[in-house]
């Protein structure tokens, strides 16, 4: 018994191991993860490469991760007591047939090759650009995707634009897990780029929660719905059940400010035998960056009515007039979560959900006291003591916004019989509210005693109010190959949507409201839903291994507009061993109308060039004033797209793809220019101006076709040995042939009849040329041992712009500029990286000159004609860096990041 006993101890502590090295080529891997699913059995590679791994004896599957590389999984049986050395070799990317977003509904197919242009993304990507938000990181990796901040801070502070193909920012759909994410509550509705649209909050998304992104550029409303026309992009959340990290941050611009500190924590658990629960939490704090110009007495004097020597005796201590403009101060706390169980042989239970909050404190325009005067307010002298002295200088309202962005999906996919099923369900919202302070209501309303109701009575915080979007999701879909040449899938989506208009407190809306933004009525609030149901059908041939056709319909209904439409033709052949691929695809799409542009109704603060800030109306398409000036009702948009490309792989080292685009646009849904009174003083449209105390209106309308055609180039070539390590190039770019405006505006009748119109020349800028005209990046990167090094250089092309109020012979071009960031990492330990980020690094500036129509170069040549147009679309200096309209890259300057990654 005792020698049986015996026996069984010395098997039982006898270890079962598993040991090699993770390589790519011949190149070790340090830090990747090595470790049986569902368990806590798991390491990771050292220095060089080598791992070894203690497993029970018999049957163990192992799976491999590194960022930045295509996981593999294999399994291996050992003996009781058996060593066994095996090296496990990872191939850099993403393996194409895990990609979601493939431009097809239809179950998997055995090629990795797509007929439509898709960039993959990883962790890793976005991590060595060193920037702080998904959004910015997206800018410096992708060519065709721009995200800018806008020049003016107040509730744009709270999301920046971002577009891809200079689309806009309603018209690229994001997914998450490959289910719908919610709409933004933000309508931007300032004269800068994205102005009249918005789109989801990418910004608040973990960097740390992304496992890889997928970025379909080419129109996908066949397969998914509204607003997949410029493209669709997809963020694949970690599964990663077995290993954690926790990542420290900091950084700060070269001018001393906008400093940044954070932590993210990602870690993960098993469920069960084979699933996972993944989540992160990521909290951040970024200080205000100040970048004013130095305001032009002059132009104040004239614009304010104020005596020159005032106006020098105030800009003598306060240059900047001080005016407050940058990146404002921004606090976010962010969690993700995603998980995974199977429940049985073929079936798996899954879900992921996702809050963020975001506190943003930024200002408005600086009220001087030549602009705000005691001769007109004498109470602000006790409202507003701000001098060194207790005097009265002026004034500046500040702007709080509170972010709360939610998202949760719960879902059961299945496998049976070759039918491959996926029945979800989505919810997801997001809320914004703002508070004025620093202000007031100076407006002359009297009480029946004759005391004034606001002015030296009026409340120096305010509760503006906000906006709420929300929405439900409801997703079944099928699929099932039915021979190696067939493939089909279908399915169905219902979807509710919610736009609600939060009401601000009554000293926020009456007579104006607070001196800066004006809060929401309660007659312009509510709450306003509309429902969908869809349905798709999708079939895939193979026809040989080298040739594939793919088609799509998709019809949809509406309870605000009715039925929709669209279909999808793509294709692919490939030849010359698969070295050569040619693809191809021709669509229809379609946007409905957003809850946002159908109900929104504000007054609006705007610059006005000349007159500083004014006060106008946005009216919303189904008001009363809507009906007097004879607005049809928002329609969809509708789209046809055309992609062409070829695809070039020689070598496991190179690859070249090259894909040109051609979106025809049909009714394109913009936020008007302002319309004024006319001269004659006696139409509806002045009665409604002047019934309504407001110096312009604004509406939403469907205005104009156009057409946006270019060219995507993306190549890489890797694994040149230098030294002890080796070299990878990479080289993308995006160049837009043509962005512009196909046939007349649509004006409406009474507009026309008054000698207006709805898109003006500065309209049409932010539409068609407020993006780059091409931009490009080249990156190097150099790994060597525990050494990585990156160099990206990224040109943004140029931008032009016609602001309002701007002599209609002239127009502002930004020149075309490159921006290197360099990026350094080091492995202190097997655990723990150490990484210097400097975006940025040769402190390059966005800098603008006027250039002048043909037959009016000799403007170009006149100093003073030349500076008061200045001052007219700079605010008199105070924007003098990037005018009032926009931009094309970051004003700040050089930025320092620090992060150190902790593994465990």
């Amino acid at each position: 018994m005792l020698a049986l006993l015996f026996v069984v101890m010395t098997f039982s502590l006898q270890a079962q191991t598993l040991t090699g090295k993770v390589v790519s080529g011949s190149e070790p891997i340090i830090g990747a993860n090595i470790s049986v699913p569902g368990t806590t059995t798991g390491t990771i590679s050292d220095i060089d490469g080598s791992y070894s791994l203690k497993l029970s004896a018999g049957t163990s599957t192992i799976e491999v991760t590194y960022i930045g590389y295509a996981p593999t999984s294999f399994e291996v049986t050992l003996a009781a007591g058996e060593t066994k050395k095996m090296d496990i070799e990872l191939m850099e990317g993403v393996s194409l047939s895990d990609v979601v977003v493939t431009g097809t509904r239809t179950a998997p197919r055995s090629s990795t090759d797509t007929p439509l242009p898709i960039d993959v993304l990883t962790a890793a990507d976005l991590m060595s650009t060193g920037q702080n938000t998904f959004d910015k990181a997206l800018t410096y990796k992708i060519p065709s995707f721009n995200s800018v901040n806008t020049p003016v801070n107040d509730a744009t502070s709270l999301l920046d634009p971002y577009e891809i193909r200079n689309m806009g920012p309603s018209r690229t759909l994001i997914l998450i897990n490959g289910k719908r994410k919610n709409t933004s509550a933000l309508l931007y509705t300032q004269t800068s780029p994205g102005r009249g649209e918005t789109g989801a909050d990418i910004s608040a998304i973990p960097q740390a929660a992304i496992e890889r992104v997928e970025i379909l550029r080419d129109g996908a409303s066949a397969q998914y719905g509204s607003d997949a026309i410029a493209g669709v992009m997809n963020i694949i959340l970690k599964e990663d059940a077995s290993h954690g990290s926790v990542t420290f941050n900091a950084g700060v611009t070269s001018e001393g400010d906008g400093e940044t500190y954070g932590v993210a924590l990602n870690n993960g658990v098993g469920l069960g035998k084979n699933g996972f629960l993944n989540y992160t939490l990521d909290l951040s704090k970024r200080e205000l960056s100040n970048r004013p110009g130095t305001v032009d007495a002059a132009g104040e004097a004239a614009d304010f009515g104020a005596s020159l020597a005032d106006v020098n005796a105030f800009l003598s201590k306060y240059p900047d007039a001080g005016n407050i403009n940058g990146s404002p101060e921004t606090t976010a706390a962010k969690f993700a979560i995603n998980a995974g169980v199977d429940v049985s042989d073929n079936a798996e239970v899954y879900g992921n959900a996702a809050y963020v909050y975001k506190k943003v404190n930024s200002f408005a325009n600086y009220r001087t006291p030549y602009w705000r005067t005691l001769s007109d307010f004498p109470y602000l002298a006790d409202f507003f003591p701000n001098g060194p002295n207790g005097e009265y200088i002026g004034y500046v309202p500040t702007f709080d916004g509170d972010l709360n962005d939610y998202n949760g999906t719960i879902g059961i996919r299945g496998n049976k019989n070759g039918w491959i099923t996926d029945a979800s369900f989505t919810v997801g919202g997001n809320e914004q509210t703002y508070l004025v302070s620093n202000s007031h209501n100076r407006n002359g309303t009297l009480n029946p005693d004759g005391t004034f109701k606001y002015r030296e009575n009026s409340p120096l915080l305010f509760d503006v109010g906000g906006t709420k979007f929300t929405h439900v999701v409801g997703n079944i879909d099928i699929t099932r190959r039915l021979s190696d040449v067939v493939g089909i899938a279908f399915g169905s989506e219902f979807r509710s949507e919610t736009f609600t208009v939060i009401q601000g407190s009554e000293a926020s809306y009456e007579d104006g409201g607070p001196d800066s933004f004006a809060g929401n009525d309660p007659r312009n609030s509510g709450s306003f839903n509309r429902y969908n149901f869809g349905g798709y059908f999708d079939l895939a041939l193979d026809l040989t291994d080298d040739f594939l056709i793919n088609g799509t319909i998709r019809a949809e209904n509406y309870s605000d507009f009715g039925d929709a439409f669209v279909w999808k033709v793509s294709s692919r052949y490939k030849f010359a061993d698969d070295m050569i691929t040619l693809r191809a695809s021709a669509s229809t799409g379609f946007r409905a109308p957003l809850l946002h542009q159908i109900y929104t109704q504000k007054a609006q603060y705007s610059f006005i060039p000349g007159q500083g800030i004014q006060v106008g109306g946005l009216i919303n398409n189904v008001s009363r004033e809507a009906r007097l000036l004879g607005l049809p009702a928002l329609k969809p948009e509708e789209s046809t797209n055309i992609t062409v490309g070829i695809g070039f792989k020689p070598n496991n080292k190179f690859r070249l793809t090259v894909d040109y685009y051609n979106i025809a646009l049909t009714d394109r849904i913009i936020l008007s220019t302002e319309i004024g009174k006319t001269d004659a003083g006696n139409t509806a449209l002045d009665a409604i101006l002047t019934a309504n105390n407001l110096s312009d209106l604004s509406f939403f309308v469907n205005a104009l076709d156009t057409r946006t055609t270019g060219i995507d180039l993306v190549a890489s070539y890797r694994g040149v040995a230098v030294g002890a390590g080796s070299l990878a190039f990479n080289l993308s770019g995006n160049y837009t042939l043509s962005n512009e405006r196909d046939g007349d505006v649509k004006n409406p009748i009474l507009v026309e009849q008054a000698g207006q119109t709805v898109s003006n020349p500065t309209q049409e800028a932010l539409f068609f040329t407020s993006r780059p005209e091409y931009k490009a990046i080249l990156g190097v990167d150099y790994k060597a041992g525990k050494f990585t090094a990156s160099l990206n250089n990224t040109l943004f092309g140029p931008t032009q712009f016609r602001q309002q109020g701007l002599d209609a012979r002239l127009y502002t071009e930004f020149t075309p500029k490159v921006v290197t960031d360099l990026g350094l990492s080091y492995l202190l330990s097997e655990k723990i990286t150490v990484a210097l980020n400097v975006n940025n690094l040769l402190n390059v500036l966005p800098e603008w000159s006027f250039k002048a129509d043909a037959g009016s170069e000799g403007l170009l040549n006149d100093a003073a004609f030349l500076q008061n147009q200045s001052n007219l679309i700079t605010f008199n200096q105070r924007y003098s860096q990037m005018t009032y309209d926009g931009y094309h890259f970051s004003q700040l300057g050089t930025i320092f990041n620090l992060s150190v990654n902790v593994q465990f």
